[in-house]
């Protein structure tokens, strides 16, 4: 009688290891594919130029995210 000396998965598991790590990296690589494409091709509204203040809407002020002011 012949012995078996590994598991039913064992032998399948450098494959599921490298199947695994192919989803992941697919899955990242499409994650930061689409945030540099929509960086680089930003929506018309979003521009840089305001032009709201020409068709007649409020003008909002410009948003600031993080500023260094010297108060004397």
């Amino acid at each position: 009688m012949k012995r078996r000396t590994f598991s039913a998965i064992g032998g399948w598991q450098s494959f599921l290891f490298c199947l695994g790590m192919y989803v992941v990296a697919l899955f990242f690589s499409i994650f930061i594919c689409s945030a540099i494409f929509y960086a680089v091709n930003a929506r018309p509204e979003v521009s840089k130029t305001p032009d709201s203040s020409k068709a007649g809407g409020s003008a909002l002020p410009k948003q600031e995210l993080a500023s260094v002011a010297h108060q004397q």
